[in-house]
């Protein structure tokens, strides 16, 4: 008798495959890595002892038997998911990694999580924060499987869910009671975000003197150092705390950010479909 599939063994072989790592891997399962490692070893002994990772001190990689069984072995947890959500009566089941900045998920994913979990509960969802810049590349690595990212036009794109104002936030209501003298101190994420940009460029074309004196891509941290007063700072909207101010002229105006869905693949689960249509639906209202 042939030995069965663990469905719970091909969904830890594919994301071993797309992230390269079992550190990761178990990360994203929710095991440890030894805990991993022998997932991984049954499977391959459930396929007649064929290996299907080449296995490194900076990671695993997929052998040729590997490279072929991958393609099965989505298409495998495709038609289950599919299966299960036609013919159960119980609605959709899966997993799902999702990536976002960490402003919209404080703005929206409470929201969004509930409201989805309430029409589907038995769908699990895994969140990684991080800013756009990095959510593309685990997008590309099939790291996570969909992603709020932004662009810096909201009107470039006909794809646009909704569009997000940036805006200069103090711990006083206007510039001038900040009494930060010739030269404006900011506390921006890092350089290679699109509101360190906005901000940068916007105060250059002014002509405002301005410094950076705290950078991170950690929107606590940047709400933090605007509540000091030691700095103003720039957020989106919908993420400003309400015991900060948004700050107008002499400040100038900051651009409206465009929020799009992200996805690792052409072929998506009915969970991942699902969810993004519900963003659609309801990310454009909150």
């Amino acid at each position: 008798m042939q030995p069965s599939l663990d469905l719970r063994l091909l969904a830890t072989f594919i994301r071993a495959a797309h992230s390269g790592t079992l550190s990761a891997t178990a990360i994203q399962v929710g095991r440890t890595q030894s805990a991993v490692t022998m997932q991984i070893q049954r499977l391959e002994e459930a396929l007649g002892g064929q290996s299907l990772f080449h296995r490194s001190g900076s990671g695993v990689r997929l052998t040729g038997s590997g490279e072929r069984f991958l393609g099965y072995a989505e298409r495998i947890l495709k038609l289950h998911d599919e299966a299960v959500s036609v013919f159960s009566g119980k609605g959709l089941h899966g997993s799902i990694i999702f990536g976002s900045p960490e402003d919209y998920l404080i703005a929206f994913f409470p929201t969004l999580l509930k409201s989805f979990g309430a029409i589907y509960p038995d769908v699990e969802i895994k969140v990684v924060s991080a800013p756009t810049v990095e959510l593309h590349p685990l997008l590309r690595a099939r790291q996570i499987d969909l992603a709020l990212v932004s662009i810096p036009d909201a009107k470039a794109s006909k794809d646009v869910v909704r569009a997000e104002p940036l805006v200069w936030v103090g711990s006083k209501p206007t510039l001038e009671l900040h009494d930060f003298g010739d030269t404006v101190p900011m506390a921006l994420p890092a350089s290679n975000a699109m509101d360190h940009r906005a901000a940068c460029d916007a105060m250059a074309r002014t002509g405002l003197r301005f410094k950076i004196s705290y950078a991170s891509n950690s929107i606590a941290g940047l709400i933090g150092v605007a509540r000091s007063g030691l700095a103003i700072s720039v957020m989106t909207q919908e993420a400003v705390p309400a015991d900060l101010f948004i700050l107008k002229a002499p400040l100038p105006p900051l651009p409206e950010l465009g929020i799009l869905i992200a996805f690792a693949e052409e072929e998506r689960s009915p969970a991942i479909e699902a969810f993004a249509d519900h963003i659609r639906r309801v990310l454009p209202s909150l």
